[in-house]
């Protein structure tokens, strides 16, 4: 899914390196990605790695978990800035509340330099609409209490946020699926499909025909 070129986050030099302007898109990722999603993890410092997961992470571990982000049940997407991963969402199946409706997990990573460009909202839009296309009724997204523009950005999603446990967690409710939603979907999974085969090293020989 093509998007306008990227504009610079909105803050001042001396804060935050200003990243170089390049096309961007958005698209499901694949295990062909997992080398952009490692890297990716392996550049986050240690404090945007302990806000995605609610602990200190060392390499080892980032990179264990690369390794298996695109092959867990659920949906993977990310933001490409160039040819660089730049912003990840994940969106995880939860067992059943105390309401026994379906409920799912999102999580959003958006690199530091890239932030303030409405990357999460752009992840948290195409995962709600996932979602909401599988029959999740509910989506929740932990953050810590100090991550206020993750708590601003899903809010603006209509999410009911609560503190528990030194954790804040918001919990957005979804509408029933509809054919246009669904229709949607499909075309943007064709052209994730397209955007995923134009990234594939060149080096990968597709078979000769008979």
């Amino acid at each position: 899914m093509s998007l306008p070129d990227f504009l610079a986050p909105a803050v001042p030099p001396s804060r935050q390196p200003v990243p170089r302007r390049g096309r961007t898109s958005l698209r499901r990722l694949w295990p062909s990605d997992t080398p952009a999603v490692r890297a990716f993890f392996l550049r986050l410092d240690s404090e945007t790695r302990a806000s995605r997961f609610m602990a200190a992470v060392g390499d080892r571990m980032a990179a264990d978990y690369a390794e298996r982000v695109t092959v867990m049940s659920g949906m993977v997407v990310g933001i490409f800035v160039g040819d660089t991963l730049r912003a990840l969402g994940e969106l995880r199946p939860l067992g059943p509340g105390p309401s026994r409706v379906r409920r799912a997990e999102v999580a959003l990573t958006v690199e530091p330099g890239f932030r303030r460009a409405g990357l999460g909202a752009l992840l948290l839009r195409r995962l709600v609409e996932a979602a909401r296309n599988r029959g999740i009724a509910e989506l929740c997204l932990r953050c810590l209490p100090h991550n206020v523009a993750m708590r601003r950005l899903i809010m603006g999603f209509g999410a009911q946020m609560r503190l528990e446990e030194g954790e804040s967690e918001g919990t957005i409710r979804l509408a029933r699926a509809t054919p246009l939603s669904l229709w949607q979907e499909g075309v943007e999974a064709a052209l994730d499909f397209q955007l995923a085969v134009a990234a594939l090293p060149l080096s990968i020989k597709l078979p000769r025909a008979a």
